[in-house]
Formats: structure tokens, C-alpha cells, sequence
């Protein structure tokens, strides 16, 4: 489902809700959900514990000048094991970040003993014009949460069998 602002997209994952949480809450599995090949590697490697605490990643993006970048990102929402959602921004000159408006926010339902109902909505309702006159949005394709909510419950499955 989408309309102007925000796209939303869930999946049944064929994990426990805690197994599904925990893989989110780990920003090293951060790349591999993603698959675009813009996110890379994470800065802090520290799990996602609480609202307010800040993530760094490096990116890449080919339409940068020299393509590499790093985006800070804030928790926003953080309801174990039902919701985790972060604002995602850049570090300005003194180190202090600026956030430019857009989340991501995975809401996970349990479908049973070992099967999570996860939506991944992308919101840029919150984007100023400033940034939306050199931004488009959304800056992925309509098929990118879907492949993203596939990456994760092929790792969700996995961890959970072992």
C-alpha cells in the first residue's frame, strides 16, 4: 500500500517475533536487509536497546560525488518485540546530527508460535522542501521494501534454526 507520503509493505516471516526483533535491533545485519548495496558497514556495532540512541552507518551511494557518505540514524521507537523505528539524518560540521525528515519503522505482529506478520513502512512525509528540491522521493524503487522484508526473513530463518 502507498499514497504521497510513505510506503508500506508486510510479509510473513517464518520466525518468532523475538528472532525477527533481535535481527533488526543488530546493525550489522543492516546491510544484507537492505540489498541495494548502499548501506555498507556499520560505525557502531552496538545493538539497538532504547529510543534516542543513535546508529551510525557508512553508505554508498553511485550519485555522490565520490560515492562514499555516513548517515547517523536516531531511534524513534523502540517496544520490544513489537516495534523499532529510526529517523535517519547526517552529522553536521560539529559532530551534532540533523535529521532530514524520513524513517523506517518495522512493526511485527506474531502469525502463530514461529511466524512474525513484519511491516516495514517507509515515511518522508516529514521532509522539508529544502531537502526535497535535491532528494527525490522516495529514493528507492516500488519493489525495495519487498526484497528488503525477503533479505530479512532469509535471515531471521536462518538464525532461528541454528
Amino acid at each position: 500500500m502507498s499514497d504521497q507520503e510513505n510506503l508500506s509493505v508486510t510479509l510473513t516471516v517464518a520466525a518468532p517475533t523475538a528472532r525477527v526483533f533481535a535481527v533488526l535491533a543488530d546493525p550489522g545485519t543492516h546491510a544484507a536487509i537492505d540489498g541495494t548495496g548502499w548501506v555498507r558497514e556499520p560505525v557502531d556495532r552496538a545493538p539497538l536497546t532504547e529510543a534516542g540512541q543513535l546508529f551510525r552507518m557508512e553508505m554508498y551511494h553511485p550519485s555522490r560525488e565520490d560515492g562514499d557518505y555516513r548517515v547517523v540514524n536516531k531511534v524513534q521507537v523502540f517496544e520490544v518485540p513489537q516495534v523499532i523505528g529510526w529517523l535517519t539524518g547526517q552529522e553536521k560540521d560539529g559532530g551534532e546530527p540533523e535529521f532530514g525528515g524520513w524513517f523506517w519503522r518495522y512493526d511485527l505482529a506474531p502469525a502463530g508460535p514461529a511466524e512474525t506478520e513484519v511491516t516495514l513502512t517507509y515515511d518522508w512525509s516529514a521532509v522539508p522542501a529544502s531537502i526535497r528540491e535535491y532528494l527525490r522521493f522516495p529514493p528507492f524503487g516500488p519493489d525495495h521494501l519487498g526484497n528488503s522484508l525477503r533479505h530479512l526473513a532469509e535471515l531471521a530463518t536462518a538464525a532461528s534454526r541454528t
